[in-house]
């Protein structure tokens, strides 16, 4: 029950890692509204959101507030990795530019519209977690050149809200996991088996990561446990980002 009394806003909610930290969040004790652009996200509370969309974020948060009367966690997590976002030689402006729009310009409005009701909560405070990746401290050349710029934005502007807000009770921090087993991959993978194993190689762990797995990271930037961690890049990747070489 790390999570009693808190109301925990988690967008992708329906996709792998967000289904995972929904149900681990409510088995936490906290009561979870869902959003995803897909109806019927998982949690106490589903909305149909599109998270690049300002007016739709805003409205997010007021029908959350209205339902549960508080706000304590941001896990913005929406993303999308669509196969044509490859070579900056090969993206065309069209999906470079939906793939910021999704993965950073949805972060910006979640923090935007979310983090006042944070800071209006009687003592103020709260935590945010965005959801970044281990390609934005690292380069790669089997690129996804929008989603790695997308992610790298991410990081920044989040080490810049953790460092701003650090004093009023607001922590907020990047999750950034590495390859995990979630239908994203698989789409990802689906048409080139040789693309997925030429990235699994470089994990030490031998194996791609599994949203529970990546739940329990946000569960634990989420809880009082981590207290004292803001401004934060949260690397959870089988130990990817740290590899030169890797074990035969």
């Amino acid at each position: 029950m790390r999570l009693e009394g808190k109301v925990c806003v988690v967008t992708g909610a329906s996709g792998g890692i967000g289904a995972a930290t929904v149900e681990l969040f409510r088995r936490e004790g906290a009561k979870v509204v869902g959003a995803d652009l897909l109806d019927g996200a998982p949690g106490d509370l589903a909305l149909t959101v599109d998270v690049t969309d300002e007016q739709q974020v805003s409205k997010m948060y007021a029908r959350t507030l209205k339902e549960f009367g508080r706000i304590d966690v941001l896990f913005n997590n929406a993303g999308i990795s669509p196969n044509e976002d490859a070579s900056v030689l090969e993206t065309s402006l069209e999906v470079y530019q939906h793939v910021q729009d999704v993965n950073l310009k949805s972060v910006f409005l979640c923090c935007k519209h979310g983090i006042p009701h944070l800071l209006a909560n009687n003592p103020a405070g709260g935590s945010v977690i965005n959801t970044a990746s281990f390609v934005a401290v690292m380069g790669a050349a089997t690129s996804q050149i929008s989603y790695t710029a997308s992610k790298g934005g991410v990081l920044a502007l989040t080490r810049e809200l953790g460092v701003e807000f650090a004093r009023s009770g607001v922590r907020v921090n990047a999750l950034c996991p590495g390859p995990i087993d979630t239908p994203l991959l698989r789409e990802l993978f689906a048409k080139d088996p040789e693309r997925a194993a030429r990235r699994l190689v470089h994990v030490p762990m031998g194996r791609f990561g599994r949203p529970e797995e990546i739940a329990a990271a946000a569960l634990f930037l989420a809880g009082d446990e981590s207290s004292f961690v803001t401004a934060t890049t949260f690397l959870v990747d089988g130990g990817i980002s740290g590899a030169y070489t890797t074990p035969l």
